[in-house]
């Protein structure tokens, strides 16, 4: 069995941006990817975030915002930081942790917005996240399992595997 690769996505308040990639590359990494969120603070979970996600049949609500810790950091393999106030707050991490900086804003949202363009905003936000994580997956996985064959190579034939 080889060890899952550990992603951290960090942001500020970890309660959107941080949760919705977590909820993708959950969804599409597992069990291949040990996933965690974190913000330079944490609060709850965005309903917002929540209602967009769940609409693509991903549950988030069961996550909890966490504050970043200094073991998230030093157990990481990655840390794909969201927002430039996480990037300011951490412009190196430990020794052997790869960083990437994705400048997602939050949401657009003020008081005059309705309901359905508020939603909106996040169903975009969300749809980019997801373009990301696929991305993100799929080079760490031709880096992680470059060097390494899970299942033996398939034989050519029934008669060179002694079989026939």
């Amino acid at each position: 069995m080889i060890k899952p690769y550990n992603i951290l996505f960090l942001s500020s308040g970890s309660a959107c941006r941080s949760q919705i990639a977590r909820g993708w590359c959950n969804w599409y990494g597992r069990p291949l990817y040990d996933v965690q969120s974190a913000g330079i603070s944490a609060s709850g979970v965005d309903e917002a975030a929540i209602t967009v996600m769940k609409e693509i049949g991903i549950d988030i609500s069961c996550q909890n915002p966490e504050a970043v810790t200094e073991d998230m950091l030093k157990f990481a393999d990655i840390v794909v930081i969201l927002c430039p106030v996480a990037d300011e707050q951490y412009p190196s991490l430990p020794a052997g942790v790869r960083r990437e900086f994705w400048s997602l804003a939050c949401p657009a949202i003020t008081d005059t917005m309705s309901e359905h363009d508020r939603l909106q905003a996040y169903r975009c936000l969300r749809d980019d996240i997801k373009t990301r994580v696929i991305d993100l997956i799929a080079r760490l996985n031709t880096l992680h399992y470059q060097s390494f064959q899970p299942f033996p190579r398939p034989v050519a034939s029934l008669e060179t595997a002694g079989i026939a």
